[in-house]
């Protein structure tokens, strides 16, 4: 038995899902001609109360797109310093949109209202990039699955609309904190200009995420997914995993965050282990006593088959997911207690 915990993407199609798959209805998407991939898209769009939607292959195109539709060359956006934008993406931001990053220290990868403010640049001072675009991400990646406060979203929110400047969210985990707080999709349809929603983590499927967003900002999305090299042919069968995806993997994403904690509060109790991030989500992040070797630490759980990913900085993850069972569990939290 494999434990993989290193992220909730190493997950495989359920029997239902390769039921929907091996069953869909497909066309030619790059004709717009797919009626799985029109249904996706318009039930993405629904969800989150906006007016268009478009499938990509990866998460990461789908947020390259959106910078590309915020910005012109030569200009700035502003986001955390651990954002998936501008630390995981390749240097997308400068290679596709000629943009560079105004990186803000927040808490945990959150930035707030104020911060933003203080660090838009003056829009008259030419010496200095033209400030039009804001990127949040939620959950955060390397801030632990941390979840942002809808507050303080909106806060941002008044921000962006006084200083004319676009507002993105990396959803690549939106349904996990959705979850986790209580909150609803068109909540955040109604402070976002755009959001990337992956359906490749904790929904689940092979491959796939949609960008929502009004129709003004959307109508060249297909343009940018084309010259990225996003067009895809017969993908209604990628669509027809994440349809069912959203009738049946959001609401068990509760267990997910559930087992989370769990090894979070096991963590916390071995002396190997200096700190544990805050558990919201289905992310663990924890650091080790600088007498502790990382690498041997990774390693000895390699040879119990259990895997778990390193970040750098000393952080170690850990990702829980739909393929990470109560027997799998219990014999991960026995594991951590005699390591």
């Amino acid at each position: 038995m494999i434990i993989d915990l290193r992220s909730d993407t190493v997950t495989k199609p359920t029997p239902g899902m390769m039921q929907a798959i091996m069953h869909a209805e497909v066309g030619d998407d790059v004709y717009k001609e797919d009626p799985s991939v029109n249904a996706l898209e318009h039930k993405m769009a629904t969800l989150f109360g906006k007016e268009a939607a478009l499938f990509f292959p990866t998460g990461s195109m789908t947020n390259q797109t959106a910078i590309k539709l915020h910005t012109q060359p030569g200009e700035q956006l502003i986001c955390d310093k651990w954002a998936h934008v501008y630390n995981y993406e390749g240097g997308g931001v400068s290679f596709n949109s000629g943009v560079s990053c105004k990186l803000v220290d927040g808490h945990r990868g959150m930035i707030t209202a104020q911060q933003i403010e203080e660090n838009i640049n003056p829009p008259d001072f030419y010496h200095s990039p033209l400030t039009t675009l804001v990127c949040l991400e939620n959950t955060t990646n390397k801030g632990g699955g941390a979840c942002y406060d809808l507050k303080e979203i909106k806060k941002i929110r008044t921000v962006c609309t006084k200083n004319n400047l676009g507002l993105h969210l990396d959803g690549a985990r939106i349904f996990n904190a959705l979850v986790a707080k209580g909150e609803s999709p068109k909540q955040y349809g109604a402070l976002f200009d755009t959001i990337s929603i992956c359906l490749s983590k904790g929904l689940g499927t092979p491959l796939g995420s949609v960008l929502v967003g009004n129709a003004n900002i959307m109508k060249n999305a297909i343009r940018v997914r084309k010259v990225l090299g996003g067009g895809m042919r017969q993908v209604g069968y990628m669509a027809a995993a994440g349809l069912y995806a959203l009738e049946n993997h959001i609401e068990r994403l509760a267990d997910d965050h559930k087992r989370a904690k769990e090894i979070g509060d096991v963590l916390k109790r071995q002396a190997y282990v200096k700190e544990v991030e805050p558990v919201e989500t289905n992310i663990v992040i924890f650091y080790l006593q600088p007498e502790e070797n990382e690498n041997k630490f990774i390693q000895k759980l390699a040879t119990k088959n259990i895997r778990i990913s390193s970040m750098g900085q000393g952080k170690l993850r850990i990702v829980t997911h739909l393929d990470y069972t109560s027997e799998m569990h219990e014999r991960f939290l026995e594991v951590l207690k005699i390591t």
